[in-house]
């Protein structure tokens, strides 16, 4: 591998562990707002539960992925 691929690879690996964690940020603070305002936002909740739940589980694998 040369320089600049290796280079290349390692600002590719940044930003997908920075993307995760933004996303695994932004999933935890939908779920604790979701949590908070359960009972003014009725069924829809349910809604921002899963996809808080989506978020965080996004954020997580693309923290733990391995790249090839």
């Amino acid at each position: 591998m040369s320089r600049v691929e290796k280079e290349r690879s390692l600002g590719l690996i940044f930003m997908e562990r920075l993307f995760g964690f933004i996303l695994l940020i932004v999933g935890i603070i939908l779920a604790h707002q979701t949590n908070l305002n359960s009972s003014s936002l009725g069924g829809a909740s349910i809604f921002f539960m899963m996809v808080s739940i989506v978020l965080v589980l996004l954020g997580l694998l693309m923290i733990i992925a391995e790249s090839s």
